[in-house]
């Protein structure tokens, strides 16, 4: 497989990238799953208003490690003005190497502000953003997009914005194979990434249900897409990426199948990083909602994944692993099952009146947020 190349400055190699996940690929998470193997390791979602008010929160979530390079951001935002300015900021004081632009969030609290999988249709008003961004960018940095298929599949949006997205001068288009109102149930649907592909000039990146190694062997295979990005698979498994590593070199090896010692062991370096990160007590209570991820399949006694659960120190942590039955082999059961949050299809929250003038270009009145997450 090909390395990812973004403009004269960066190469991905492989051509793999983790999709920015609220509350999850912060710098811990994301030195985490680079100690496992190679790629584009994108932090959360930044608002991008509340990076240029110089959100105290925001400006946390943008730490990046010493020696993580590329330092990579996902930026959020529906007016192009606001974009812009962020973009220009990032340049002028070297906040990252690479910045995306987020069209795929389904979340209601993104999309009833217009933001988000709901932005491309109003398609002058994405066109007018996205190029916003590329010119404030000024060829310092590479400018990609990640987006979903359209609001509902009665409202698709993923060709026209691609070939928008291309004249405006992005680096790669990336494509989760849903719709808003998929959600994220379902199974995604491939057949999308594969036309733009043949669509498009740039690098067309696929996203959506790559569980294990072999599923984004499949989707490389089945779209000829240049990369893929990964979110939920990697929730607790932050060896996938030594497997895509693997996968895409070529070289045969089997995948990671870490018994319980070995998963122990990643947890203890997961909740370890946080506290380096956050500090002792908040980042071991961040590491809380990793356990059942990290467990998952593994028999483990109801009061101890309890204890996990409410830990609070890296001490209390540890003991609480070490009382597993730690050479359980891992269950294979699990393997190629979702992770993460799931759901049935469901309405889009959108803004009055969104989709009945597709070529307006006005940002709904107290659309950006003032704060980052998502």
């Amino acid at each position: 497989m090909n390395p990812l190349g973004l403009g004269n400055r960066i190469t991905v190699d492989p051509p793999v990238v983790l999709a920015p996940l609220a509350g999850i690929t912060n710098a811990a998470f994301r030195r985490l799953c680079r100690e496992y193997g190679a790629g584009l390791y994108i932090c959360e979602m930044i608002t991008s208003r509340a990076l240029v008010e110089r959100n105290p929160k925001t400006l946390r979530m943008i730490k990046f490690d010493a020696d993580e390079s590329p330092r990579s951001m996902q930026l959020y935002g529906i007016d192009p003005a606001v974009v812009a300015q962020a973009v220009k900021m990032i340049v002028a004081e070297d906040l990252a190497d690479h910045v995306d632009l987020n069209f795929g969030c389904p979340v209601p609290k993104v999309t009833r502000r217009g933001g988000g999988a709901a932005l491309p249709w109003r398609i002058n008003l994405f066109d007018e953003l996205v190029r916003a961004a590329v010119q404030a960018a000024d060829g310092q940095l590479p400018v990609t997009v990640k987006m979903r298929l359209g609001v509902d599949h009665d409202h698709l949006t993923y060709r026209e914005a691609a070939l928008r997205a291309q004249d405006a001068g992005v680096a790669y288009v990336a494509l989760h194979g849903r719709t808003a109102a998929d959600y994220y149930g379902g199974q995604a649907n491939w057949s999308p990434i594969a036309e733009l592909v043949e669509l498009l000039d740039i690098p067309v990146l696929g996203n959506g249900d790559i569980w294990e190694a072999a599923d984004a062997l499949r989707m490389v295979r089945e779209t000829g897409c240049a990369g893929v990005v990964v979110g939920r698979g990697c929730l607790g498994r932050p060896w996938l990426f030594a497997d895509l590593a693997a996968a895409f070199a070529g070289t045969g090896r089997d995948v990671r199948l870490p018994d319980l010692g070995q998963v122990a062991e990643a947890m203890y370096r997961h909740a370890e990083l946080l506290v380096d990160s956050l500090g002792p007590e908040r980042g071991v209570v961040d590491f809380r909602k990793h356990v059942a991820w990290y467990l998952k399949g593994f028999s483990a006694p109801k009061e101890l994944r309890q204890g996990m659960a409410m830990a609070s120190s890296l001490p209390e942590l540890g003991g609480l692993l070490n009382q597993l039955e730690l050479d359980q082999p891992y269950p294979r059961d699990v393997l190629g099952q979702p992770r993460g949050r799931t759901s049935k299809a469901r309405g889009v929250s959108l803004p009055h009146g969104w989709l009945d003038d597709r070529q307006s270009r006005v940002v709904p009145f107290g659309a950006e947020l003032d704060d980052s997450g998502g």
